[in-house]
């Protein structure tokens, strides 16, 4: 995380603005502080949202922030491979240590998913 703050491909940004706070209020009925937070930022800004989560988070998001604007886990790393901030080896280097960790992927390697 501090690396990617570092080169600039992440930023941090303040929860400030009147508009998202009352965004992150309303969310925080009924998701966690930190999902809330990061969709009223989103909702706010040009900004994607990265998660893996499901069911009323991914509709919360889909309803606030439209398509195209959710990355999940391969979603991230293939942003980082097409952006040039890692290689497809890396990722899938990655991909492995994940998924010794129990988090699956569908797919054998990020080539298949670029090419």
């Amino acid at each position: 995380m501090d690396e990617a703050l570092g080169a600039g491909f992440l930023r941090q940004m303040p929860l400030t603005e009147p508009d998202a706070l009352a965004i992150f209020a309303d969310l925080r009925q009924f998701l966690g502080l930190g999902e809330s937070a990061c969709m009223a930022l989103a909702a706010r800004s040009d900004a994607m949202v990265a998660s893996d989560e499901k069911r009323r988070f991914l509709r919360e998001a889909e309803k606030r922030l439209g398509p195209g604007r959710i990355l999940n886990t391969p979603g991230l790393f293939l942003l980082a491979i097409r952006r040039g901030a890692m290689t497809v080896d890396e990722a899938d280097e990655a991909k492995a240590v994940l998924e010794r960790h129990c988090f699956r992927m569908t797919f054998s390697s990020f080539r298949e998913l670029i090419e």
